[in-house]
């Protein structure tokens, strides 16, 4: 597997992460407990988050020139 297919394999994998993460919003004030829900929205941002990270590194290696200096 060559890098470019690579990185769309990570990006869809991403993007399905992003998708379940963002579902999950919705259902946790069902919860009806204030603690629990509190640190549901953390750890769901914190999910995002470094989803983020994920794909703000693939951006850069896509964008970057591996081509020497001459």
């Amino acid at each position: 597997m060559e890098r470019p297919e690579a990185i769309q394999h990570i990006r869809a994998a991403a993007l399905q992460i992003a998708v379940s993460v963002t579902s999950i919003h919705p259902l946790v004030p069902k919860l009806a407990d204030a603690p629990t829900q509190a640190e549901l929205i953390k750890a769901l941002y914190e999910l995002t988050k470094q989803v983020e990270v994920v794909k703000k590194h693939l951006l850069k290696l896509e964008k970057r020139d591996d081509s020497a200096v001459l």
